[in-house]
């Protein structure tokens, strides 16, 4: 097998869920770190032995180097990931897709033209209880689904904001809990929903006023083309990060993810469907993230070796943004967002 040569731009507190992700794949190897602080550089790469750099488009002309990971603030997503797929290589970009609609669609355009694949980092689809969710409601195995609930509650302090200033204001970060915390049970949402009618919310900022520009709280209606609705809320006014809640209520049962477990609720009975894989000895990072992660990168690099195209592409990471987006739109209280 031959070698496929990586990089990671951005050294940041999800860099090393992906670097040790990377490292625990066969015949795959990091060549470069990048960050624009070049402290975190030079740690990232004598920790994993490679290069460090503080200007990514060092990588660009690199051909040992054949994928390319973007773990750097929202705002520079589309900038760097349409240099790298004009430059050939394969990208794999943390969520959010870009910090809006217009920006994100560069990005798919960039990919189209490209010898590279765009592949979105939205790991909670990998998780178990996504994985049974999804295939229960395509085998009609509790006859059709009628509506859903997503439930978010977090917390996030002025510190936070402090630590990281692109956080928290509209041009950098693109908005506030919706984009940045809850993406990704919005994204599980409308994967599991399919195809979106209409959807109308409202978002406040309740506890962070003064210390951040965006949102801290939103709630929202989603209404399906196919009948379903589903009911969402989320906060980053919590005084603790609890486990996301969801509910999918069906003909002829309930499924309820509780503590990253999967229950059917059916016939006055609760069954344990399903828990979270995990393994300690190779989970990394915050126990919110959720332990998709290293089963997405896999996937990832199983696609680009095979020349296959990864499913969790471009064009199915700017459906969240869309809802992101519209939610946006339907509240009188944002910065109007493209459509």
């Amino acid at each position: 097998m031959n070698e496929l040569g990586a990089a990671i731009i951005g050294c940041g507190s999800i860099f090393p869920l992906h670097a040790n992700a990377i490292a625990g794949l066969e015949g795959i190897k990091l060549l470069a770190v990048a960050d624009s602080d070049m402290t975190k550089a030079d740690q990232a790469g004598v920790e994993y032995g490679c290069l460090a750099t503080h200007d990514y488009r060092d990588i660009l002309d690199r051909e040992d180097i054949k994928v390319v990971h973007l773990c750097t603030p929202h705002y520079l997503h589309a900038e760097m990931a349409i240099d790298l797929l004009n430059a050939g290589k394969h990208v794999l970009t943390e969520k959010p897709l870009a910090v809006d609609l217009p920006s994100a669609r560069r990005m798919l355009e960039a990919a189209e033209h490209s010898k590279g694949q765009l592949g979105v980092v939205f790991q909670n689809r990998y998780n178990d209880p996504s994985f049974r969710m999804k295939e229960m409601i395509e085998s009609g195995t509790l006859g059709n689904l009628i509506c859903m609930k997503g439930i978010v509650t977090w917390h996030r302090n002025d510190a936070y904001y402090r630590d990281s200033t692109w956080r928290g204001a509209w041009d950098t970060e693109g908005g506030g809990v919706l984009i940045n915390q809850t993406i990704h049970t919005l994204d599980l949402l409308q994967w599991f929903g399919g195809e979106i009618a209409s959807v109308r919310g409202s978002v406040t900022t309740d506890v962070l006023n003064g210390v951040i520009e965006v949102e801290d709280t939103a709630h929202a209606c989603i209404d399906f083309s196919n009948n379903v609705r589903a009911v969402f809320y989320a906060t980053n006014g919590y005084l603790v990060n609890s486990p996301v809640e969801m509910e999918l209520i069906f003909e002829q049962g309930t499924l309820l993810l509780r503590r990253d477990c999967l229950y059917l609720w059916k016939d006055g009975k609760e069954t344990l469907l399903c828990e979270p894989f995990s393994d300690i000895t190779t989970t990394v990072g915050k126990s919110y993230w959720g332990t998709g992660h290293r089963r997405l990168i896999q996937d990832f690099y199983g696609h680009v070796r095979e020349g296959k195209a990864f499913w969790l592409n471009g064009h199915e990471g700017i459906k969240a943004l869309k809802l992101v987006s519209d939610i946006y739109n339907s509240s009188n209280r944002t910065k109007p967002q493209e459509k």
